[in-house]
This record gives structure tokens, sequence and C-alpha cells, in this order.
């Protein structure tokens, strides 16, 4: 029997040194010859930054890897680009600041292929590349890890293509897999919702573990508050009546708390103006308001 084929993808924008940490990570994953696989590269800058990082890893790559550019800076775009240089019977995403355990793609693998679902998302895990605020750690502003069950079937809201193996047959069937409505982010969040209207479903795998690089840059609180605001921006293409009262009802209220979450700590303090910057941002979005943040790469938002 053929083995089956994955297809590691990877949109890519000015990070040339996390793009390389993430290839070299995936020189040599753990496969137990049930499957084999191959990476693609789509550089979303028209100045094709990461062209060098790639051409280097390919020379001495033990698998086949593959560039491409997608010019207009655009999230959406550079996934479907990324789709159209895919090749086998799953598609594995993960972001350029990500690098995943050697048995990443294995234990995602034997996930699905003892299920019927059409998809596994698993867990993302910081690592700071230096000691971050105490507050950064006591809120737990960078823990996507959840404690879920593998084999847990999991909600639209709960997804994203962070840490993701989706069975490639679900991108042939659309003309748009990722809208080009979502510039900066959400994009994935859409595809899975549409794909779970469609009666698809998708597993939780608790042991495919991918680690976030996190630069001392992005543990401030103007970049968590940017972060929110964009978030919630973006969230916008979600929003129904009892979101956007909801938003209307919780932003003056966390924004009265502020004062006093302040002198109980800088964590329950940032926590809170996390959330005004989700519920102002889900507002402005919805009023059709345009918020700064649209270098998806360099500060993305990721999902709440």
């Amino acid at each position: 029997m053929k083995k089956k084929h994955i297809s590691v993808c990877i949109c890519s924008f000015k990070r040339p040194q996390f793009l390389q940490r993430t290839l070299e990570n995936l020189r040599a994953l753990e496969t137990e010859d049930l499957f084999d696989y191959s990476i693609v590269v789509v550089d979303n800058d028209h100045d094709e930054t990461a062209r060098a990082t790639v051409c280097d890893f390919a020379r001495t790559a033990p698998v086949k890897v593959v560039y491409g550019v997608e010019p207009e800076q655009n999230i959406s775009l550079a996934r479907n680009k990324a789709l159209e240089l895919a090749a086998g019977d799953f598609v594995a995403w993960i972001d350029d600041d990500e690098f995943p355990e050697p048995n990443w793609l294995l234990n995602f693998y034997k996930t699905l292929d003892q299920s019927n679902s059409d998809g596994a998302l698993g867990p993302v895990e910081p690592v700071f590349e230096s000691t971050p605020p105490s507050w950064i750690l006591k809120g737990k502003f960078f823990e996507k890890r959840r404690c879920r069950i593998t084999g847990s079937k999991l909600k639209w809201n709960q997804t994203s293509t962070a840490n993701a193996l989706v069975r490639r047959d679900l991108f042939k069937e659309l003309t748009e897999p990722f809208r080009r409505q979502f510039t900066s982010g959400c994009e994935d969040v859409d595809f899975f919702k549409r794909m779970m209207e469609y009666g698809h479903s998708f597993l939780w795998c608790n042991e495919a573990v991918v680690h976030e690089i996190i630069p001392e840059t992005r543990c401030r609180r103007l970049y968590l508050f940017r972060r929110a605001l964009l978030r919630g921006q973006n969230n916008r293409h979600f929003a129904d009546v009892e979101s956007v009262v909801k938003s209307l009802i919780a932003l003056p209220l966390y924004l009265m708390m502020l004062p006093f979450l302040f002198v109980m700590g800088q964590h329950f303090f940032m926590r809170y103006l996390i959330k005004v910057g989700d519920h102002a941002g889900n507002l402005l979005g919805c009023a059709g308001f345009s918020h700064m943040g649209k270098n998806y790469f360099n500060e993305n938002p990721g999902n709440p």
C-alpha cells in the first residue's frame, strides 16, 4: 500500500531567523515509516526575504522543499498559495515563529488514522527568548495549551492553523479556502467554522506539540493591548447582535474595574485590559473602523 503524504505548510513574512529554526526542526521528523512528508514555504513579502533561507535549507534537506511567493500582503492569499503548492493526502500548518517536537506529525497522523475526523489541532507552548516579567507568567498570556483530552471534538472558536493537520480533500472542495477579506487574521477560524457547518469535524491531539518563540518585544503591555484590539476587529466577521450587546455591556464595566485591578496586581490588570481591547476592537470593527496592526506576522493576534 502506498504511504500517505503530508505537506507541511509555512507562511512567512520577514522573519528569516525564526523561519530557519522552524525548518531545521522539520529536517528529521519521526514517521515510523507510516507516511512521508514535504515542506512548502510561502513568502508573503514581495522582496522575497525568505528565499535565501529556504534555498539554503533545501540544498541539504532530506525531504522535498517547495518555495513560493505571494507578493500581496494578505494572510489568506498566502495560505491559498501554499495550498496550490501542496501535494499528498494531508496539509499540516505551522507558523514561521514555531518549531515542532520530533514526534509532532506522527502523533497527529496516528490520531487522525484512528478516527473519521477531517483534521486535528494541537497545543502551542511558549518559549521565551529572555526571562519575561513576572506578570506575564502569572497571567499566562502566551499559554495556548488547553487541558483537553486527545480525541476531544473541537468547536469552531477553539480552532486555528497555528498547529494543525487537515485532510487535503477538504481544501479541494473550495474555490477560496481562506477568504480574501480576512487580511490580517481569523481566516483560519473562518475556514474551520465553515467546514463544521458543512458537517466536518476536528479533534484535539494533546501530544502533537509545537513551541512558539516569544521575543522580548511581545512581553509588553502595548503589544498585548494592540493584539487584543486587532483580534477584536477581526472577530467582527463572526459578530451577531448578541456579541455586540455583550461588548456594549462589558466594555464600560471592565473599564471601571481597571483601577481596582491595578492594585491587585499587574497580571489581573492586564487580563482585563486585554478584555477591554477585545470588546473595543469588536465594536470598532462592527462600526467599520480599521485598526493599525495589519502586520499579521510580526504581530499575529492568534485566537482568543
